[in-house]
């Protein structure tokens, strides 16, 4: 596969990604936290706080995409292992990592102003949490990697 090829998949996925969050957090959340509340009119009150913390949280998925796309362009004009792409990496490590401990914090605040149940911030906050912290991990990993990888380039490339 050229650079170029594998430019064009990783952009294409990025594309993807990005429209299947949209419709996710644009109108599936919204419409099933709309009828959850719409059926069970005790909870109503929660559907607000829980759609706008949700919306938060995907706010750093969009920006990591954003920064995975600068990456897949670095890889197009064949300059996989640069300091550009190790620092976009990191940012996307970062963002990860915050936002995993966002939702984790997030969640239980809900808990206790009682707009969630206690199960949910038992269940789910640590599935996303640990989601995101592999996901931190795995973009710090390569982020190492590409740094090493730019310096011995940047070291081969002054040598005759």
């Amino acid at each position: 596969m050229t650079q170029k090829n594998l430019s064009k998949w990783l952009k294409a996925v990025i594309i993807g990604t990005g429209i299947f969050g949209l419709i996710i957090f644009g109108w599936l959340v919204p419409a099933y936290g709309a009828t959850i509340a719409s059926e069970n009119p005790e909870f109503a009150y929660c559907y607000w706080p829980w759609l706008c913390f949700l919306w938060l949280c995907s706010v750093p998925c969009f920006a990591s995409l954003f920064f995975g796309w600068k990456i897949a362009k670095n890889i197009g004009a064949d300059n996989s292992f640069s300091f550009d792409n190790a620092k976009q990496l990191k940012i996307i490590s970062t963002l990860a990592a915050g936002d995993s401990a966002f939702f984790f914090l997030g969640n239980w605040a809900l808990v206790f102003l009682n707009m969630s149940h206690p199960g949910v911030a038992l269940i789910f906050a640590p599935l996303a949490v640990f989601v995101g912290i592999a996901v931190s991990v795995v973009c710090a990993a390569l982020s190492h990697l590409v740094y090493k990888s730019a310096v011995m380039q940047s070291e081969n490339d002054l040598t005759i």
